[in-house]
Order: C-alpha cells, then structure tokens, then sequence
C-alpha cells in the first residue's frame, strides 16, 4: 500500500479535528463567571449600570440600585464619589482609600460589584495605553469585579488579551450606535465584534448593548446569536421605536426590543455574565422605571414573555 494511502486517513481526522477545535475557541462559553446566586435574580445577575444615575454620586447609585431591587452594579469612570467630596470621583486610578469607601456602600447595601466601563486605555502611545490597561486590570481585580468593559484601540489586543489571561477577569467590547458619518466606527456591527474575538480567549466577548443595537437597526436578537458564547455582560434596554437613533428607554417588556424573547436567548446559550440596566430616559427621576424593569425580571418565565 502506497505510504500516502496508509497516512490519508489519519491526516483527515487530524483535519476534522483542527476545525473542530477552531469551531469550539470562537463560540465555547467562558469559564464560569462564579457571580454567587445571592445576586441573581430568577438566574440572572440583574443591577444598574451607574450611568442610569449619573446624575448622583457613586454612594447614591449603589443606594438606589438597590432600592430598585438590583443585586449587582457596574460602574463607569469619573463619577462622582459623594456629595459631601464634589471634588473627588472614583475610576481606575482612585486611591485605595477611595475604593475602600466604594466597598463599605456596596457592603451595607448587599449590592456586588461586577463591571467596569465603558473604558479604555488612555495614551497616545502603545506603551501609554498599556500602562493604563495595566492599571485598569489592577483596578478591577481590587474591586473583584468579573469583567471590564471597553471600546478598544484594536491595536491593543494582544495585549489586552495577556492582561485576560493573566487576572482572569472577563473582556467585553460594548457597542455604541451606528455612526453614518463615521464609518470607520464598526463596534455597532456583532459580526464585527466577534471578528475581533473569535480566535482568542474564552473570556474575550462583547458587552451586548440592546438599545444600541435597535437604535442601529441591528435586530438584537440575531446579534445574539452570532455572538453565541461571546456574550460577557450586556446593557439592557427597551425602547421605543426600531432603527430610530432618537428612540428611547421605556420600562422592560413594554418596548420593541423584545426583552422577554433576549432573556430565552441569553438562558439557551448558557450566559451567567451581569446584565446592566442602563436607563438614559427621565434621568431625574428614574428610578420607578428602573423599579419595573427589575420586577419583569422578577415576574419573567421563560418562553413565555415577547
């Protein structure tokens, strides 16, 4: 028998399995995000990201998260501290002193820190950037946070991807609306995100923002599913109108965004990331809003809820 016969068989299977193995890196879900069950409600880890209470200090989103009935917070940069320290605001490079504050409020109110964004290296230099993705990582792993959030310079990647590895700490690319006078911004675009992801660690994913993608025109439920198990966290929106950039938030389940259908979705693929609500309507006085949207969570049975 020619050697070429003997050998064929066995470098077909070598095949089969290399692009089995490529199949399972780009869509296996990560390792488990570990978010206790004490912070989930009916399986999901549902809170607020601090953004919906910009207007508040950071002591007093976490307050009102958790009067909303949320179980986790993310936070974003430059918030402010408290209102008794106008001068201060908490982000990666607060002093421990500043983060043990953060961590006394979330304490008292039972509330766990989980993400961090929308962030990115700041520098005008590769080794500039990485000196604050450095500090970014350090800062999440004081917090315990499970994952950062970010819209990077691609460029940075590589390095981004080390610094993964290296905490285990979650990385999610968020995504802002299309931008038709930018078309160099492709962030808005799932397939785009999961090009930048496919090929790298489990833990590298996007941060699925719903009212984005509607905004968009991006059905957000056939983005999930390109993104399947390359979903790290999302913000959660309802809105009010398809493909309109100037639509906005309305209580969950009372939108077009279909967040009952997004929750099946999440649950089939295995998903235990945080989900943000990110409330950016009638910001002086959203918290009832936010209220109802944690309580369709409460009152959400799968498969039965558009």
């Amino acid at each position: 028998m020619p050697l070429i016969d003997r050998f064929l068989p066995r470098l077909l299977i070598a095949s089969m399995l290399v692009v089995f193995c490529v199949g399972r890196q780009s869509g296996a879900n990560p390792p488990p995000s570990n978010i206790p069950d004490e912070y989930k409600i009916n399986g999901f880890a549902v809170g607020c990201q601090a953004y919906t209470f910009r207007l508040c200090t950071v002591m007093e989103a976490s307050e009102k998260t958790a009067q909303a009935g949320g179980k986790v917070i993310e936070f974003y940069p430059g918030q402010k501290l408290r209102a008794d320290q106008p001068a201060v605001t908490f982000s990666h490079t607060s002093p421990d002193a500043v983060i043990d504050q953060v961590k006394a409020q979330l304490k008292k109110f039972n509330i766990k820190a989980v993400n961090y964004g929308v962030v990115s290296g700041g520098g005008n230099t590769p080794q500039a950037r990485q000196e604050d993705w450095k500090k970014i990582f350090a800062f999440a792993k004081k917090m315990e946070l499970v994952c950062i959030t970010s819209e990077p310079n691609v460029a940075d990647m590589d390095f981004i991807e080390s610094l993964v590895k290296e905490n285990n700490i979650r990385f999610a690319i968020h995504d802002h609306p299309r931008q038709p006078w930018n078309p160099s911004y492709e962030f808005w675009d799932p397939s785009y995100v999961l090009s930048l992801v496919k090929n790298r660690d489990s833990r590298m994913g996007s941060c699925a923002d719903i009212g984005h993608w509607v905004r968009s025109g991006v059905k957000p439920l056939e983005a999930l599913k390109i993104l399947e198990g390359r979903v790290m966290s999302s913000h959660m929106k309802d809105l009010t109108e398809f493909g309109n950039p100037n639509a906005y938030d309305i209580p969950w389940g009372t939108g077009i965004s279909g967040i009952g259908e997004l929750l099946d979705e999440l649950k089939r693929q295995g998903f235990d990331g945080n989900i943000s609500i990110e409330y950016e309507h009638n910001e002086q006085n959203s918290l009832p809003e936010v209220t109802k949207c944690v309580d369709f969570v409460k009152s959400y049975k799968p498969g039965s809820s558009k």
